[in-house]
């Protein structure tokens, strides 16, 4: 504590005498008299703990003692943590605190009167440890009771099939290890399609510094990507997805209503990619585009898509996304196959009691299940939004050891069980970043993980015991609100990749126009807008999916004469989606 003398400002005083006498009164001036300023001795705050995790979070309001009353105070604090607003204190923009980290911080804080005189005092605040890891012990053995390595191996397979076709794909076929159309169905059905032998002997490539150095290392049972797209799923899902004749059952979005189902779209996107690579061994020469510009990626069609971007989104949405909001988080009793589901599906399974041979309910799985798929790290609260985009590039930024994972173990490896941020969970934070200077920023991803966490504590802490009605109707609502935010951050998503594309089209006809990344763009906008049918609880009626579909179209219009039309439908497209989502206007306008 600190004393600190500064210059005394004064106030003075005059005194006057007035006679009792009305009229013709006489005054008298008096010597000025300078009344002494004494500065403050001690500060208060209202409130001296705050939320790990938390950035910029307002703390509380500070208060001073002085012997002079009618003084006015200002503050300030020491370091780059705390900073001051008005009278009240809060984690400076950007900086959160960590209670597994440090449970307190200290800070010196300065009031100045107004007089000039300061006092300071170093305060001790408190961090408050919250519920911020996806950590459940065991009520049944010793030990963790979350396990979804089943979705962390598809996740691992769409990205291996991503990383494949982005860059394996054009070295295999430079090095004519693929001499044939057969060669790149076959190797892009090994991810697809994934056989017991190929999932036994998958290496994992896709990341570097990974615990897990095959596939098998993460989920030792056999999976593949196939089995689980939507329409494929034997039991839970609320459409088909493959009967034409049924409407409301039909796959739609890409073509007529119930040309495809979602597998065979993949396997069409399959058949497309090995015609681009075909071309290269039979004629030898480029592909050239609609717009006549010369293509050099196998995944990139003449007709402005990229088929690198709609197969990794498509599986994102149709998979796991379809997999989660319609498999794991539902609690229908009924699919459309007529199945019963309670007892073997979703929210309504047994938690009475643990799996035979497993430290979980089968309510505990089922939940983490569709956790899984959403792909965040366990501790991903921790992580900032740069970080979790894996926008790293400076101190600004966030810390270089989390940009995208993070060895939080400290064991020197990326377990990607649980390390690793995945799929939907990085579009979140992508889309948050790009609401942070605007009036109403979005928070889609503390929103998703903090109602997974308090849905997955719910039923932990009731493991062994059936849920009453009223904790099944909180467990409900814990799922609804990370669906939406989820579903959120997906339709913003659609409509950062609307935006993006009219802008690569305002360039059309001009040197400025970037064909591959108008194909990009597009293809991502597309990819993700089709997985908008497979949640059972989205906002979006099937009649303005359908609108949205028919004036996004199957590829976007590049000729010049029409470009104003098509860009208009975008903006349609997008009214659509943020008169569905409740968005926000300026949000809209910048995502």
């Amino acid at each position: 504590m600190t004393f600190k003398k500064s210059l005394l400002a004064s106030t003075l005083v005059t005194l006057f005498t007035v006679t009792a006498c009305g009229g013709g009164g006489s005054s008298k001036k008096d010597t000025p008299v300078t009344p002494s300023n004494t500065a403050p001795t001690d500060i208060s705050i209202s409130a001296n703990s705050v939320d790990e995790n938390v950035a910029g979070a307002e703390i509380g309001v500070f208060s001073a003692t002085d012997a002079n009353s009618g003084d006015t105070f200002t503050y300030t604090v020491e370091g780059e943590l705390f900073t001051v607003d008005g009278s009240t204190l809060m984690l400076a923009e950007g900086k959160q605190v960590n209670f597994e980290q440090a449970t307190s911080h200290k800070v010196n804080v300065t009031v100045t009167d107004n007089g000039g005189l300061s006092f300071t005092k170093e305060l001790t605040i408190d961090v408050n440890d919250v519920l911020d890891t996806y950590s459940f012990a065991s009520k049944f053995e010793d030990g963790s009771s979350v396990s979804y390595s089943g979705q962390i191996a598809r996740h691992v397979l769409i990205a291996e099939l991503n990383n494949y076709i982005g860059s394996t794909l054009k070295t295999e076929v430079e090095d004519d290890i693929i001499t044939s159309k057969q060669d790149v169905l076959d190797r892009l059905n090994k991810f697809f399609r994934t056989t017991e032998e190929q999932y036994d002997n998958f290496p994992i490539t896709f990341t570097s510094g990974a615990k897990q150095g095959f596939i098998t290392d993460i989920s030792g049972s056999h999976k593949n990507l196939v089995g689980k797209i939507a329409g494929r799923d034997e039991k839970g899902q609320h459409k088909a997805w493959g009967n034409k004749d049924v409407a409301s059952d039909a796959f739609i979005g890409w073509g007529t209503q119930g040309t495809f189902t979602p597998e065979t779209l993949v396997d069409m996107f399959f058949e497309q990619l090995a015609d681009n690579v075909d071309y290269y061994l039979t004629v030898g020469n480029n592909r050239v585009s609609d717009t006549g510009d010369t293509i050099t990626e196998f995944y990139i069609n003449t007709d402005g898509t990229d088929l690198k971007q709609l197969i990794q989104k498509f599986l994102l949405m149709s998979v796991a996304y379809s997999q989660a909001t319609d498999d794991y988080f539902g609690h229908e009793a009924v699919d459309v196959y007529g199945n019963d589901l309670t007892g073997s599906k979703g929210l309504l399974t047994d938690n009475t009691g643990a799996v035979s041979g497993k430290a979980y309910t089968n309510l505990e799985h089922q939940f983490d299940e569709g956790f899984g798929y959403f792909g965040a790290a366990r501790d991903y609260l921790e992580y900032n939004d740069n970080e979790l985009a894996g926008k790293v590039s400076s101190d600004d930024d966030g810390r270089a050891d989390w940009n995208g994972k993070h060895d939080s173990d400290g064991d020197g490896e990326i377990d990607l069980t649980a390390e690793f941020n995945f799929g939907n969970s990085v579009n979140a934070a992508k889309r948050d970043r790009g609401t942070k200077s605007n009036t109403n920023p979005t928070d889609y991803t503390t929103d998703a993980m903090s109602a997974f966490l308090a849905g997955r504590a719910l039923i932990n802490d009731n493991a062994g015991h059936a849920l009453t009605d009223e904790q099944m109707e909180t467990l409900k609502g814990y799922a609804k609100d990370a669906i939406d935010a989820w579903e959120n951050a997906v339709a913003a998503t659609v409509v950062h990749y609307i935006n993006d594309v009219s802008s690569d089209l305002s360039k059309l006809g001009t040197d400025e126009f970037s064909y591959s990344n108008t194909a990009k763009h597009w293809s991502e906008l597309k990819g993700f807008a089709l997985g908008l049918q497979f949640n059972p609880y989205s906002p979006l009626s099937d009649q303005d999916f359908a609108t949205l579909h028919g004036l996004v179209g199957d590829a976007p219009v590049l000729t010049v004469a029409d470009v104003d039309e098509y860009q208009t439908k975008l903006i349609q497209a997008r009214d659509i989606i943020a008169a569905a989502y409740s968005f926000d206007a300026e949000n809209v306008t910048n995502w």
